[in-house]
């Protein structure tokens, strides 16, 4: 029924549905009919929507520059492929599956085993791409969008099976513009039969040399352990390569138990860094925290479950008396009374986070039932 309201806001140009389990395929698609002007549609958690009618007419006659599609159980990322010519005209797309979605996934209806696939879909606008908890292996899915930007500023994959290496060296070797890339990784089965994260320092090496304008990085492992450093595919080296090669001023490294105290000299000495979390880093200790002290420009620094991190790291950093910010969480050597004076603005807590919490991966995420 409220559907059929936004129906007549012929002018409605931004429409964003968060956990409306009552909304259904015929809602969605009367408000693409009727709402010409719509170019901003996110759909999260609206598990009564089964059938993508609305899709088809969308790519066909709409001009949706941003789409967000997020835990809505009934559209399949090979659904997406309905949006057609859409695709052309879209900016930013995100698509996140959450749960165990390893174990849920639904087959492509158009896979052959032995022929290639051949999705005739153009997106050289799309400038902000998110692919979150998909499986893309054998078959391809949305994995196609990553062989067809050209004008990528984000790029974020969160956990995706299947991601092939040569596919994203392309990638990399097309998108110049690139700014911020968020690479969320775990260990599986590769092609080299080596049991690894599925992008190596080959990966970095084209990062590198190809984004001169890239700001934001974000490096996350899960599963990794850290007995079997080989699990992940980059090496220590390979991420200071890419940090000192490029104006990287956010990075995130998270799980990276290759990092150590020899990187942390690495990144003292870059030119640009403003911003390091680093979260669940066993292998850096105080004397990393000396070194990324004398970092010229770092001003925001947060710890997250870094256990060899302690008190004493933290009076490195306050006698610097560089930092805007400190946040420190779940660092179990690190008290409240060794943050003080560490930063201009300290947020403190003893408290330990969930794995789904440190890694964002909601596993556990509780299906909701419809009313």
């Amino acid at each position: 029924m409220g559907t059929s309201y936004l129906a007549y806001c012929k002018k409605l140009r931004s429409l964003r549905l968060s956990f409306a389990p009552a909304i259904t395929s015929t809602g969605i698609f009367r408000v693409a009919v009727s709402c010409c002007h719509l170019s901003v549609l996110h759909l999260v958690d609206c598990i009564a929507i089964e059938s993508v009618e609305w899709l088809d007419y969308l790519g066909r006659y709409g001009s949706l520059g941003e789409l967000v599609l997020k835990d809505c159980d009934g559209i399949s990322q090979y659904d997406l492929l309905k949006f057609g010519p859409g695709w052309r005209k879209l900016q930013r797309f995100e698509f996140e599956i959450n749960g165990t979605y390893w174990l849920s996934q639904r087959p492509d209806p158009s896979y052959v085993v032995g022929y290639p696939y051949s999705y005739d879909i153009c997106c050289d606008n799309l400038k902000d791409l998110r692919l979150a908890h998909i499986v893309t292996k054998p078959e391809i899915g949305l994995r196609f969008l990553l062989g067809k930007c050209k004008a990528l500023e984000t790029l974020y994959l969160e956990y995706v099976i299947g991601l092939n290496e040569d596919e994203m060296i392309a990638l990399f070797q097309r998108c110049c513009n690139l700014k911020t890339i968020s690479l969320r990784l775990m260990p599986l089965r590769c092609e080299d039969h080596w049991f690894r994260t599925a992008l190596t320092d080959d990966s970095l090496e084209v990062l590198a040399l190809s984004f001169p304008m890239l700001q934001v990085v974000e490096l996350t492992f899960t599963f990794c352990e850290p007995s079997y450093p080989t699990e992940i595919g980059f090496t220590q080296k390979g991420i200071l390569t890419l940090i000192q090669s490029c104006p990287i001023r956010a990075l995130v490294l998270n799980g990276a138990s290759i990092f150590d105290d020899e990187g942390m000299k690495g990144l003292s000495s870059t030119k640009f860094l403003e911003k390091l979390d680093l979260v669940d880093c066993c292998s850096i200790s105080d004397a990393g925290m000396y070194l990324i002290a004398q970092a010229p420009c770092l001003s925001h620094l947060t710890l997250r479950e870094c256990s060899s991190v302690t008190d004493d790291g933290l009076a490195a950093l306050a006698r610097s008396q560089k930092l805007e910010s400190l946040t420190v969480i779940g660092c179990r050597w690190i008290s409240e009374e060794g943050v003080q004076g560490a930063a201009k603005s300290v947020c403190y807590s003893l408290e330990t986070e969930s794995h789904d919490s440190l890694k964002g991966m909601n596993v556990y995420r509780k299906i909701r039932q419809s009313p």
